[in-house]
């Protein structure tokens, strides 16, 4: 999969479902064949991902000490709620009421691509996230990600 790029507006129905947009779904072409996972964020948001990407997701916390307590906090925290989509002829997906009371999201939803994976906010909540930009994004740009040059990076 390349790296998922966008921001799209989306609405959900009655049912929670919401149409895949179309811009999006070009760039998902195994999602029809083989699914799709959506997880509970960092914050109040949803993440989506490929099921390819889940798994190495869960590739990446099964190499974890589980007998150790937070790595099984981490683990339990991380994977609660993750539930498989499957993407139906309509181009929709049936989005778990739990999720979605669990991340505030209403009717009116946008889906923010990050690379290999898509956040799902409520849009009121997306919009106030992005109004609260830093006030000097240049320093946390410059904070974030360095000179990667001479760290070998970018």
């Amino acid at each position: 999969m390349s790296y998922l790029t966008g921001e799209f507006e989306c609405k959900l129905d009655n049912k929670g479902r919401m149409m895949i947009p179309a811009g999006l779904k070009k760039k998902l072409p195994e999602a029809e064949k083989e699914g799709l996972v959506i997880n509970r964020g960092f914050e109040k948001y949803l993440v989506i991902y490929t099921k390819q990407e889940w798994d190495k997701k869960l590739d990446e916390l099964n190499k974890l000490n589980q007998y150790e307590k937070k790595n099984i906090e981490f683990i339990r925290y991380f994977t609660r709620g993750a539930t498989e989509l499957s993407v139906d002829a309509a181009g929709r997906v049936n989005l778990p009421q739990g999720l979605l009371d669990y991340a505030g999201i209403g009717t009116d939803v946008v889906l923010n691509c990050q690379m290999t994976k898509i956040e799902m906010w409520d849009k009121a909540a997306y919009n106030t996230m992005i109004e609260n930009e830093p006030e000097n994004f240049a320093a946390l740009a410059e904070e974030v990600m360095g000179d990667k040059r001479r760290e070998g990076g970018l």
